[in-house]
């Protein structure tokens, strides 16, 4: 609670002219990664509704790309292709019509060696991407603890919505779910919101 104080006293003095899009990963028909009976929208989403509800209480303007783990698909997108194309191309079009935007995308990542666990930030190519992506690095290191070493990088232009981004645009893969233990702390609450307090002050930085 000492780190959200400190966050809110820190962006009365760094309010930001930017509106934040908090883009929980995923969704609807598309869970994204799965490890046994975890699914990573639901871990996307929640973390994503307290990242917006933290830059709420500290003014910042935020807007989110989804709200729950619904979508309302177009008769059309009657495959499940069809239905992840819909979504990523109602997500770049609400980006590239926000007015001073910058894009956090909220992901949970998963490895076939289940000893891998961390937080990492991924920046896009945009103008500021790379320096947004080492404030909140930074954080989440300082927050999680040492053994979150990873470093910031480049995100490979596969991944579509922030290929696309005009915008800075940063994608936090907030840690693994094929990991045990760092899968269990992911579905707290108090977990959850760790990171999203840290996310916030890197943000606010």
């Amino acid at each position: 609670m000492r780190l959200l104080a400190f966050t809110l006293a820190l962006s009365v003095l760094l309010q930001s002219p930017v509106r934040w899009i908090v883009d929980a990963g995923h969704g609807g028909a598309d869970g994204g990664a799965v490890a046994g009976t975890i699914i990573e929208s639901g871990i996307n989403l929640d973390i994503a509704l307290k990242l917006e509800a933290i830059l709420g209480l500290c003014g910042e303007s935020c807007v989110l790309t989804r709200s729950t783990d619904e979508i309302n698909y177009p008769e059309y997108a009657d495959t499940l292709r069809k239905k992840k194309s819909f979504d990523s191309n109602s997500r770049v079009k609400l980006i590239a019509g926000t007015d001073n935007g910058v894009l956090v995308s909220i992901h949970q990542n998963k490895f076939s060696q289940s000893r891998v666990s961390g937080a990492q930030v991924f920046y896009a190519k945009s103008d500021g991407s790379r320096e947004l992506a080492e404030k909140v690095q930074y954080a989440l290191e300082q927050t999680l603890g040492a053994d979150n070493t990873k470093q910031a990088a480049k995100i490979p232009d596969t991944v579509y919505i922030m290929r696309t981004a005009k915008c800075p645009a940063i994608l936090i893969e907030c840690g693994y779910i094929s990991n045990p233990l760092e899968a269990q702390r992911l579905q707290t609450e108090a977990y959850q919101m760790k990171l999203a307090v840290a996310i916030a002050l890197g943000l606010v930085q």
